[in-house]
């Protein structure tokens, strides 16, 4: 049983939750993290790099100069890779650079991954995040009073507009949803900051995690 420390906006502390053991993996799950980063990263790549082969530069389809006769080597056309101007050989061209991964095994890496940030003491309970206005002052001051000095990831359940307009602003924070939430996020940031409603909703996303560590 896990306990993590539960704040107000304020930053004062407001008791703990407990977090069951049945919902985190220990020892196992590595791999499939990193197999969950490398397709997360390998999805963002754009995959627009291209060049013009033989079949796409523009120019005529008549011959050169006649076959024989002139000296000079024997010229098809004027799009040949060895002539200057000409196509490119094997050259990059548009392609998605998606991999596929089981759902199992995504599963199994998120819940390895927020384990992870539970065992470091880098998981943050918050009793409710609400904005009055849409300020990014406002959020930076809770921001503040939780001594989030190196950014943090905020999971909230239920994210309104001006709880979206707030927090758009400041670049070391990032705003997302138990079930949008991924594990590179949970990587990427030093802290993990979740409202004590996303947490329930978190529950079920950690409880099928956990049962594919068990099977694994």
């Amino acid at each position: 049983m896990s306990k993590l420390n539960v704040y107000t906006m304020t930053g004062a502390a407001a008791g703990d939750v407990e977090l069951s053991d049945a919902l985190l993996v220990e020892g196992r799950g590595g791999q499939a993290v990193h197999d969950a980063i490398v397709a997360h990263q390998a999805a963002a790549r754009a995959g627009t790099a291209a060049t013009k082969n033989k079949a796409l530069v523009s120019g005529s389809r008549s011959k050169p100069w006649r076959q024989k006769g002139t000296g000079r080597a024997r010229a098809g056309y004027k799009q040949s890779p060895i002539w200057r101007g000409g196509g490119v050989v094997f050259g990059p061209m548009p392609r998605s650079y998606v991999k596929g991964m089981p759902r199992k095994m995504a599963r199994l890496a998120f819940c390895a991954a927020f384990s992870g940030k539970v065992r470091d003491g880098e998981v943050r309970i918050l009793e409710s995040l609400t904005m009055d206005a849409p300020k990014t002052k406002a959020l930076a001051a809770v921001v503040k009073s939780l001594g989030l000095k190196r950014g943090a990831l905020l999971v909230v359940d239920k994210p309104d507009r001006k709880l979206l307009l707030a927090v758009r602003n400041i670049p070391d924070v990032e705003l997302t949803t138990p079930s949008e939430v991924n594990t590179y996020q949970l990587l990427r940031w030093p802290v993990v900051v979740i409202t004590k409603a996303a947490l329930e909703t978190l529950r079920t996303r950690l409880a099928a995690g956990a049962g594919e560590g068990k099977a694994a």
